[in-house]
């Protein structure tokens, strides 16, 4: 795979970042990249103290990044099991699947989360791209116990989702797209992502950006990422 990424990361250090879902990405994709810039600080210094704008998501997408990265705060773990009710939170897919991420990202098992996933799972989730975020959430988890629990269900869905491709060889979106790949890595099919790969390299705006004409941070964020491990 030839690809270079300085353009595209020129192109995202000269953007306005605001979002911390944004921050949250750059900090990733800076840091499978190995570029040093100001941006983890940036991510850092938003917070307040245990949350970020007390937002699950924005939380969850903060400190799974940080966690990667070698940071831990072990009052943001508890402030965001202390959003958990009975079993999931707030009875939605997102809210708990990126829960479940960070605090696996973290280093803490959540047994009850996953089984609500597990045990939740129709037809009205059976969408690729939450399909994706409820494989990665699992298959996080399952690492952690090092157990394979959830092992069938995992295979199971990420065939399902392989078989979902469309006529171009990926999934309806770049974003999806990149969701996708990201999970099967995970699932370790990499076999599998060849051609929505190639697919997502040949979707870069001249900009080095990906998304709309102009450029989107949170999808050239997204496709730096799976760039780069893909490449691992």
């Amino acid at each position: 795979m030839d690809f270079k990424s300085e353009t595209s990361f020129k192109w995202l250090y000269s953007q306005e970042i605001s979002k911390v879902k944004d921050l949250a990405r750059i900090v990733q994709a800076s840091h499978l990249w190995n570029e040093n810039n100001k941006y983890k600080e940036m991510l850092i210094s938003s917070s307040n103290e245990d949350s970020w704008n007390c937002n699950l998501r924005d939380t969850s997408r903060a400190a799974s990044v940080l966690a990667i990265t070698g940071i831990v705060y072990p009052e943001v773990e508890k402030w965001i099991l202390s959003k958990q009710t009975d079993s999931s939170w707030n009875d939605d897919v997102y809210d708990s699947t990126y829960s479940l991420i960070a605090l696996a990202d973290m280093g803490c098992y959540n047994e009850k989360g996953c089984r609500w996933l597990v045990e939740n799972y129709g037809k009205q989730w059976e969408h690729p791209g939450t399909t994706a975020l409820i494989i990665t959430a699992l298959i996080k988890q399952d690492k952690l116990l090092k157990e394979g629990v959830f092992s069938d269900i995992i295979r199971d869905r990420a065939r399902w989702i392989i078989s979902q491709k469309e006529k171009n060889g990926a999934w309806k979106t770049l974003a999806t797209s990149n969701l996708v790949i990201q999970s099967l890595i995970l699932a370790e099919l990499k076999d599998e992502i060849v051609e929505p790969l190639e697919w997502i390299l040949s979707k870069i705006n001249n900009n080095g950006s990906w998304g709309k004409e102009e450029g989107d941070i949170n999808t050239t964020s997204l496709s730096l990422i799976t760039i780069q491990e893909y490449k691992r």
